[in-house]
């Protein structure tokens, strides 16, 4: 029996597997859906290799912080659907655990570890997840350890993370509402630099060549005395640090105050010093060009070949 487009489109919405493997599934078994369905399980493993090339730009990010050590990862996989079931979340938050545990040098590092929990390595059970339970390619996109005063915020169930160090000597747990303040503004506002010496010098003279250039082409500007411009120059920097470096923007919870303001202000009443020294943020997905191709032509594309 011949194999058609709607054949293999049917049996990879029921498996998710990829398009060839079930083409291969049928052509082999002359068609038989139900027969097709146990190659394909008994393949298991395999599949996830034969589906790395298709993209996966969803998952989670996941930020975790145990004592004095925290982890922010990301992990993806296709589609929001297999990212929200709960065979996905306990392997992301078991490698979030893991490389607390394991001080990984990165990822490929990672996946060598033995999983938190469990006996296998995270790569194996990574592989076991894809291949027997979500049919998806997932990838272990990138990761952070620090150590210290920590303090963690996840926006809508994974979206984005972000971790916050902290440099005090007063108690973490008195000062974690603190730091999960800044970390709510860096996921809110997602600012470039964390304060203004993170700046790049060739960024800051290009923002004042912008400036320089844009008042020469305004008639009342461009006849104003040079030292003039410096300082209307000067104050157009101010303005840029305090859109883009998060110590210096308006704080979201009081816009009267900045965000280092408000730091210091809430350091004053606990009777100490603190200092926000490290901001990591992972917005889930963000830099990955998610594929949008029609499944049906795609099928058929691969059926002439």
């Amino acid at each position: 029996m011949a194999v058609t487009v709607k054949d293999i489109k049917a049996l990879m919405e029921l498996t998710g597997v990829g398009m060839m493997d079930c083409k291969r599934a049928l052509v082999e078994t002359d068609n038989d859906q139900e027969k097709a369905i146990e190659i394909l399980r008994e393949k298991g493993l395999a599949t996830q290799a034969k589906k790395s090339g298709r993209t996966a730009a969803e998952g989670l990010v996941v930020a975790l912080v145990k004592g004095n050590v925290g982890a922010l990862v990301e992990v993806n996989t296709e589609t929001d659907f297999a990212a929200n079931t709960d065979d996905f979340k306990k392997f992301a938050n078991a490698v979030a655990e893991t490389i607390i545990e394991a001080n990984p040098a990165d990822v490929e590092a990672l996946k060598a570890c033995t999983i938190s929990g469990g006996d296998a390595t995270v790569d194996a059970t990574l592989t076991e997840l894809a291949g027997m339970k979500i049919r998806e390619n997932i990838q272990i996109r990138r990761f952070v350890r620090l150590e210290g005063v920590l303090a963690s915020y996840v926006h809508n169930g994974g979206s984005i993370g972000v971790l916050v160090k902290l440099d005090t000597e007063l108690d973490a747990d008195k000062v974690a509402y603190i730091g999960k303040d800044v970390a709510m503004q860096s996921a809110a506002l997602n600012p470039a630099y964390m304060c203004r010496e993170q700046v790049p010098a060739e960024v800051l003279e290009n923002e004042k060549e912008i400036m320089l250039k844009q008042m020469a082409e305004d008639p009342k500007m461009a006849k104003k005395p040079e030292q003039v411009k410096v300082k209307i120059v000067e104050g157009k920097v101010g303005k840029y640090y305090s859109e883009n470096c998060l110590l210096e923007q308006a704080f979201v919870k009081d816009d009267k105050v900045s965000v280092q303001g408000y730091v210091d202000a809430e350091a004053k009443k606990l009777g100490g010093t603190i200092s926000v020294v490290d901001v990591v943020r992972f917005e889930r997905g963000e830099g990955i060009e998610k594929q949008d191709d029609n499944l049906a032509d795609e099928v058929a594309s691969m059926m002439k070949k």
